[in-house]
């Protein structure tokens, strides 16, 4: 049984009809990337925040898995293991993956803004007035641009100790998930797949580079 440790972005989610910024021109369907995803988007505007997501939230209850997805459930039959996304869908639950760290927040929840810690499942509309029970407005549980990433060292964790190492569907250039791949071990084995992989990354004896989707490249990973 190997420790696999997968590394997930906005791609693999994209083969099941989930849009993502990258692939246009910095819009985010429609908006400029920083109006909804940064902190200083939330405290200019938190109304089209909050509008942004409950669209996300409502899209999200349309799509379903794709074959990606479903491929890397199906290794827990024979392997140990933990998926790391960027993705803040739940399609790798909905998949069957047990092992979840979502880096980037978790679109079905919500949290407080006066304690972070507040956390609250959430599948509806979120909306100006939605008080936590300290009586603060809530918001997205979702990590934006311009705040910490409180699960990366955790992941960076996870990684160092990997047999193997799958990065999916992203484009490596957004840290700090980015730098997430130098964690691993020396002698574990990176495979990198992407339908337009980044050329730029340091290539090394150890990373594999598949050009392809997840539900392609993953039915011809053998371990």
């Amino acid at each position: 049984m190997k420790n696999i440790v997968v590394l997930t972005g906005a791609g693999i989610s994209a083969e099941s009809g989930i849009k993502t910024f990258r692939d246009s021109d910095g819009l985010w369907e429609g908006h400029d990337v920083m109006e909804v995803a940064s902190i200083d988007g939330w405290y200019k505007n938190p109304s089209l925040v909050l509008d942004f997501y409950n669209k996300r939230r409502a899209q999200l209850k349309e799509v379903e898995p794709n074959q990606g997805h479903l491929l890397l459930a199906a290794l827990e039959k024979d392997h140990d293991v933990t998926i790391i996304t960027q993705n803040v869908d739940n399609l790798h639950e909905c998949a069957g993956s047990k092992k979840v760290i979502h880096l980037h927040g978790e679109l079905l929840k919500v949290r407080s803004t006066k304690n972070p810690h507040l956390i609250y499942d959430w599948t509806e509309d979120c909306n100006i007035g939605d008080l936590c029970e300290l009586g603060s407005q809530m918001r997205p549980h979702i990590v934006w641009f311009g705040e910490d990433v409180p699960l990366i060292h955790a992941a960076a964790s996870l990684v160092s100790e990997c047999d193997i190492l799958i990065i999916i569907g992203t484009s490596l250039v957004v840290y700090p998930a980015a730098g997430l791949m130098s964690y691993a071990p020396d002698d574990a084995p990176i495979y990198y797949i992407d339908k337009n992989p980044n050329s730029d990354i340091i290539r090394n004896k150890n990373i594999k580079i598949m050009q392809g989707s997840a539900s392609y490249c993953l039915r011809e990973l053998k371990f």
